[in-house]
């Protein structure tokens, strides 16, 4: 439930038992408290919400992923391994592939066999980009193995077939036996691959299909009546707030029989065991007015900022609708793509590669808050993307590799990957520039079976400092020790030809005392603090 009430220019949000409290900002400095009930456990932080996205899209596969055995570049058996050592250090835990709208045109047999034998294509859903087919089915399974990642497939539904996709799934996944489990084995791989998540379409509402609600749920149907053996089956996402196309699909496919009212048939099997849910961050809620990915106004920075707390309102109200199909909780939320999007550049090396700023860090730390914040329904998420295109963990540039500040958000926010979530209330002043007015903190905090309890705080004022009190309640709190991202400037990034400015540090001052923590979070800050008994 999502509660919000105002009096004067006090608010109060509540998320379950979670609750922020805003107050008015003072002139100079700020000051906020933390209470954290961590006698109050709540649900598990699925590790699946630090998803990755993969798509045929610029430099996202060749080159960032896939570079061939006879590169000068190391890799392993084709695969770059700096990418490889990045990604495992962060604990990658599921990729979804081969998209976003490539999905909706990929036949998975061009990207089998002989490497030099298959066929050479073009992406048409983005710029008519050359398509080599070198990385197929068995490149990105051996690719996740790499990294230690689950799989989650995206089959082709406007221009497929629920057939194409059962027999792909049949390759894959079938006994060495079978016929096609034996023609997986003449390519090299004859022990079944394990397929946890397959994605039934890809914004079929456009790219995928321009169907309606209504045409998509009887859709989805047919080729739930093929896969449903294979994997948890995750429904194609509505257009970000229309919340009229979840509750068609689950008054029409949820069940093998069509559903009329919302809480009949409770005790059946649901047929959806999760939604997907597409939503970008620009400066404003105009497409057509993104702002540049450097060089930015403190404007630009507040609207990306208030677009990014919208993910918020999304999660919310399409999960108040599943409330009430399926009170009983069994279907999650999955965030399929989410991140930012600038404009483009002129000068950009590749299709939507974009500079990675403190912005970007600080756009990852409040998204992943609100993740958590909301673990009891988002159960995946699949950041866009993650190598050399949009809001990346990696860049690359030829033999040379950086990672993002993203990446560094990521790293930081590990330690919450499958821990159990606890109340933080929050009680700060607002930030406020122009028309944007929002909290200046977001936080979220998680208990770990191994006795550490972990706080994750984003500052998102770009000019104050904020000095925090934060009350551990259930929790005898002996030490802490934090670490930061930040910088001096609101676009500072990383560069291939100098030292990474963004890289985590640790935080100084970190008091612990009488069961609470003092601190200081900077402007424009991610930090992570971890605490012991």
């Amino acid at each position: 439930m999502f509660i919000v009430s105002r009096v004067g220019k006090k608010a109060v949000i509540g998320i379950g038992v979670w609750v922020l409290a805003v107050t008015p900002a003072v002139a100079q400095g700020i000051d906020a408290r933390i209470i954290i009930d961590a006698d109050q456990p709540g649900p598990r932080i699925n590790p699946d919400v630090y998803g990755q996205f993969v798509e045929h899209l610029g430099r996202g596969v060749y080159e960032g992923i896939w570079v061939g055995e006879d590169s000068a570049i190391p890799n392993v058996r084709g695969i770059r391994s700096d990418v490889v050592a990045a990604l495992r250090r962060i604990r990658v835990p599921v990729v979804r592939w081969p998209g976003g709208c490539f999905a909706e045109r990929y036949h998975w047999r061009d990207g089998l066999g002989p490497r030099d034998r298959r066929p050479l294509g073009v992406n048409a859903a983005r710029g008519n980009e050359p398509e080599t087919n070198a990385f197929g089915s068995h490149e990105f399974m051996d690719f996740l193995e790499q990294i230690g990642a689950k799989a989650f497939l995206s089959v082709n539904v406007a221009s497929g077939s629920p057939g194409e996709a059962q027999a792909w799934l049949r390759y894959l996944t079938g006994p060495a036996t079978s016929g096609p489990g034996q023609e997986r084995a003449r390519n090299g791989h004859p022990q079944p691959y394990e397929i946890a998540f397959v994605g039934i379409g890809n914004e079929t509402w456009g790219c995928g299909g321009n169907m309606t609600a209504e045409y998509y749920s009887d859709v989805y149907r047919r080729y739930v009546s093929v896969l449903g053996r294979y994997g948890t089956l995750v429904a194609a996402d509505a257009n970000s707030d229309d919340y009229a196309w979840t509750e068609t699909l689950l008054k029409r496919a949820l069940y093998r029989h069509a559903v009329a009212t919302p809480l009949a048939y409770i005790s059946r099997r649901p047929q959806i065991s999760m939604m997907g849910l597409h939503f970008y961050t620009f400066a404003g809620n105009d497409w057509g007015k993104k702002s540049r990915a450097t060089g930015f106004s403190e404007t630009d920075w507040a609207l990306s900022l208030e677009r990014t707390s919208k993910m918020d309102e999304l999660i919310t109200r399409h999960a108040a609708i599943l409330d009430r199909y399926d009170p009983e909780g069994r279907i999650g939320l999955s965030i399929n793509e989410w991140g930012s999007w600038w404009a483009a550049d002129e000068n950009r090396p590749s299709n939507l590669y974009q500079v990675a700023t403190l912005r970007d860090a600080v756009i990852a730390g409040l998204t992943l808050n609100i993740f958590q914040n909301h673990a009891e329904r988002v159960r995946m998420a699949n950041i866009a993307q993650m190598i050399n295109v949009l809001q990346a963990m990696i860049l690359t540039r030829g033999e040379k590799m950086i990672v993002t500040p993203t990446y560094h958000v990521f790293d930081l926010y590990q330690p919450h990957q499958g821990a159990t979530r606890v109340p933080a209330h929050v009680s700060a002043p607002d930030y406020s520039h122009g028309d944007v007015e929002l909290p200046s903190l977001s936080a979220s905090a998680s208990r770990h079976d191994l006795g550490t309890l972990t706080l994750s705080l984003v500052n998102l004022d770009p000019n104050r400092d904020v000095r925090v009190r934060a009350d551990v309640h259930g929790f005898a709190a002996h030490e802490a020790a934090g670490r930061v991202v930040t910088a001096a400037t609101m676009d500072a990034h990383p560069d291939f030809d100098a030292q990474d400015p963004l890289v985590p540090v640790a935080l100084g001052g970190v008091v612990v005392q009488d069961g609470a923590v003092t601190f200081t979070a900077p402007a424009k800050s991610v930090l992570v603090i971890e605490l012991g008994e």
